[in-house]
């Protein structure tokens, strides 16, 4: 099985393991998500260690270690994006499994397994929506829209849509649900390595929300912003952007 093979494998498979859970109707809310998250990573990082044991494993789940900073592949896997929305009954939540090769995210695979059964995008199997000829739809938190996303939504005569983990965002955006995905509240490198690597395998643009590039394995995994779009739409936002820092 080779690297996309096992990204798309491990993530349906945390995804059943996550709706099994949910399914036995033993927990909700916090607990839920709690059970859901160490389920799913508890699986994740036994299966990456027996199937790929020379490299590094980042996960939100997992204490940090500084070791992986000395190696060139290093998984960054979210065992449930959208823990909140998962612990909720809701579908917009996801699993992230994605691979980072030298700060490049190289491959990935995110898996929605509350839609139709699940549903897993695969940075190996791209396939890039038509044009769009209406308005762009942002997709933004359920409870922080990003003023900047809020802006950019008046500039271009946008519409908000409303979802839950950031997966799901991203995905919507690969899936033609929506055109642009733009978040500056802070997130970590789990939250957008798989989505990052599958959404730039359908063409899509993907950056820092000042146009540079995004780069993983780092000692901080914190990431401050990020812009995931289609690429007619990358040049409008990002010179709204550089407006608003102007003004600032």
């Amino acid at each position: 099985m080779n690297d996309p093979q096992l990204a798309a494998h491990l993530a349906l498979i945390a995804g059943r393991l996550l709706l099994g859970v949910r399914d036995s109707k033993m927990l909700d809310g916090k607990a839920l998500g709690k059970a859901g998250d160490q389920t799913a990573n508890q699986f994740l990082v036994h299966a990456l260690r027996s199937q790929r044991p020379e490299d590094a494993i980042l996960s939100e789940e997992s204490s940090d270690t500084q070791d992986r900073l000395a190696k060139r592949r290093v998984w960054i896997i979210d065992p449930v994006d959208g823990t909140r929305e998962y612990g909720e009954g809701r579908a917009d939540w996801a699993v992230h499994v994605g691979l980072a090769i030298d700060g490049e995210p190289a491959l990935g695979a995110v898996a929605l397994p509350g839609l139709d059964g699940g549903t897993v995008l695969q940075s190996d199997k791209p396939c890039l929506p038509a044009p769009v000829s209406h308005p762009p739809r942002l997709v933004v938190s359920r409870t922080r829209p990003a003023a900047e996303a809020v802006a950019v939504a008046a500039a271009l005569g946008g519409e908000l849509v409303q979802m839950g983990s950031a997966g799901a965002k991203a995905m919507a955006v690969v899936m033609g649900h929506a055109e642009i995905y733009l978040h500056s509240g802070g997130q970590y490198e789990w939250d957008s390595c798989a989505p990052v690597a599958v959404a730039r395998a359908h063409g899509l643009h993907c950056t820092r929300i000042d146009g540079s590039p995004l780069v993983y394995n780092r000692p901080n995994p914190w990431m401050p912003d990020l812009l995931i779009c289609r690429p007619e739409f990358a040049e409008p936002v990002l010179a709204h952007l550089r407006t608003m820092t102007i003004v600032r």
